[in-house]
C-alpha cells in the first residue's frame, strides 16, 4: 500500500467511524512521537487530513485534540523511559542502527538547547521522536521533561488539526 494510500485509508475509517476519531488521532500521534515507530507511521500527515474532516463533518475539534495530545505526551513519555533504561544502547537497537546521524543530531539538539528541546523538538521531523530519547539518555529532570513533553504535545496537536478544522468550519 503506497503512502498516499494508507492515509487515505485512515481518514476514510475515521469518516466512517467518527465515534473513534480521539482513540485513532491518538494511536497516530503516539506513533509519530514514539521514538521506534516514528519512522513508519505517517501520522502527521493523516493528523493534518482528519483536522479537515473535523471542519468538514459533525466531529467534535476538542476530543480529537485532546486524543491527539495524550498520545503524543504518552510517546515521548515511553521514549524518555528507553533512554534512561537503555542509556547509550539504544542507538544501537533497530531503527536506530540505520540512522546514527540522526541519533547524533538528536543529541547535539538536546545539548544545546536542553530542556526547549523538548518543546522545539516536538515541531520537527526526526528530532519529535528522538529527543525525548536522548533526555531520557542524559538523565533530564522528570519533572522538567514532563512539563515541556506535556504543553508541547497539546500545542503540536492543536497546530496540526486546527488549521483544517478552521478553514472547512468557518469559511
Amino acid at each position: 500500500m503506497s503512502f498516499h494510500a494508507l492515509i487515505q485509508a485512515i481518514i476514510d475509517f475515521v469518516k466512517a467511524h467518527e465515534a473513534w476519531a480521539p482513540l485513532i488521532a491518538g494511536i497516530l500521534a503516539f506513533g509519530e512521537s514514539f521514538a521506534f515507530l516514528s519512522l513508519l507511521i505517517p501520522a502527521t500527515t493523516a493528523l493534518i487530513g482528519i483536522g479537515a474532516l473535523i471542519g468538514a463533518s459533525d466531529i467534535l475539534f476538542w476530543p480529537v485534540w485532546v486524543g491527539a495530545s495524550v498520545g503524543a505526551a504518552l510517546g515521548d513519555w515511553i521514549s524518555y523511559w528507553i533512554g534512561l533504561k537503555v542509556e547509550n544502547v539504544a542507538h544501537r537497537v533497530w531503527p536506530l542502527s540505520h540512522h546514527p546521524e540522526r541519533v547524533a543530531q538528536a543529541e547535539a539538539f538536546f545539548k544545546r538547547y536542553g530542556t526547549w528541546s523538548i518543546f522545539i523538538g516536538r515541531f520537527f521531523g526526526p528530532a519529535r521522536a528522538l529527543v525525548p530519547l536522548v533526555a531520557g539518555m542524559f538523565e533530564m529532570p522528570f519533572l522538567a521533561f514532563q512539563i515541556a513533553n506535556w504543553s508541547s504535545a497539546f500545542v503540536w496537536a492543536f497546530a496540526l488539526l486546527a488549521p483544517g478544522f478552521t478553514l472547512l468550519k468557518y469559511w
